[in-house]
């Protein structure tokens, strides 16, 4: 209903193209919007004025751009064959794109279909294939007849190659330091550790059947994790160490970043696995719960179905958050233990953070 208002003329078909845009391209607006609307009913003040104005204004720049762009075009000039090549190079970066929201979809629901190889091995044959439309070596219908190509097509295609061959390393098991984002996470891999290896980045070797009940490893970092909260709290009682609750989610890409560049420094990886009993809770799991559960929220009853709907719930119940990735340092109770920290990459802030979790589990 709200696309078929877009065809108005003036800025009102424009704001309505843009809010189509919104609603269909930004599933990540829930977390961000419902974290700053339990800050805003819990603590108020003008934190969440500015960040929903910020939200706001973040969206609404760039995709009311995008709306006016066909209005643009009739300024652009006549198009031909580089329109064409414009198209046509969108169309790879579109399909590119779909198989990343589509392995998101994949890891959500652990099928395991497009694992992180079979991820790489499309975008390098959707970016080779790329390379070679912007040399001139495939043709497409509408492209121009012609032998040269501009410099401009030239240093893209240089670009794009370059590219490819740096994806083709993360076949073996790579890091890809600059896509570690986009790509399913290591641990969701044929060859977790890379290929020809049973255990990577200086992990220290740890006994798979020897881990308690409940428990498995996070590979390739080899951190002995739980994503059950009851059990990796009853454990933490046993041991007497104290918690860190990580709230993840299957298709987070910061919880990605976090998990590349700060879980696989070695002061990191080591203060987890020696100090503290690590639960990951994935607020998107979509396995059924045994039973629904009826639970009283903001006034009115929800209906808790999945895994990920209890873990969903208990962080904004008990943590007062709805945003991922988010840590919490507990004591065997279950009971705060100092400041909880969100995303940032920043290592040595980290490591201060579990440090200071351990001064006060320890008082």
């Amino acid at each position: 209903k709200v696309d078929a208002q877009a065809d108005r003329s003036g800025f009102v078909g424009i704001f309505f193209m843009a809010l189509a845009l919104a609603i269909v391209s930004f599933s990540c607006t829930g977390p961000i919007v419902g974290t700053l609307l339990v800050q805003a009913a819990s603590e108020g003040g003008i934190a969440p004025i500015i960040g929903m104005f910020g939200f706001s204004l973040a969206i609404a720049l760039p995709f009311a751009l995008f709306a006016a762009f066909p209005g643009w075009l009739h300024s652009l000039p006549k198009s031909g064959g580089w329109m064409n090549t414009v198209k046509v190079v969108l169309g790879f970066l579109e399909l590119a794109l779909a198989f990343k929201f589509l392995s998101n979809a994949d890891l959500v629901l652990q099928y395991h279909w497009i694992e992180r190889e079979v991820f790489i091995a499309i975008w390098i044959a959707v970016f080779a294939a790329l390379s070679l439309y912007l040399f001139g070596k495939i043709r497409l219908p509408h492209d121009d007849a012609t032998d040269r190509i501009s410099v401009g097509r030239l240093l893209l295609g240089l670009l794009t190659l370059s590219f490819t061959v740096y994806m083709i390393p993360g076949l073996w098991g790579a890091p890809l330091n600059l896509i570690n984002a986009f790509p399913p996470p290591q641990h969701y891999s044929e060859s977790p550790y890379g290929v020809g290896y049973t255990a990577g980045g200086g992990s220290a070797n740890v006994d798979e059947g020897a881990l308690p009940e409940g428990a498995h490893l996070f590979k390739p970092h080899n951190i002995v994790t739980f994503n059950d909260y009851e059990k990796g709290l009853a454990y933490a009682k046993q041991v007497n160490k104290p918690v860190m609750l990580d709230f993840t989610g299957w298709s987070c890409v910061n919880c990605r970043k976090m998990e590349m560049a700060v879980w696989r420094d070695a002061k990191v990886r080591d203060i987890i696995n020696k100090d503290y009993v690590l639960i990951s809770l994935y607020v998107d799991d979509k396995t059924k719960l045994p039973e629904p559960i009826v639970v009283n929220e903001n006034g009115g009853q929800t209906t808790l179905r999945t895994v990920g709907d209890r873990w969903s719930y208990l962080q904004r119940t008990k943590f007062g958050a709805n945003a991922q990735p988010f840590y919490v340092l507990l004591d065997g109770n279950g009971n705060p233990i100092g400041p909880s920290r969100s995303y940032d990459e920043n290592i040595d802030a980290y490591v201060n953070f579990l440090r200071n979790g351990l001064k006060e589990y320890a008082k």
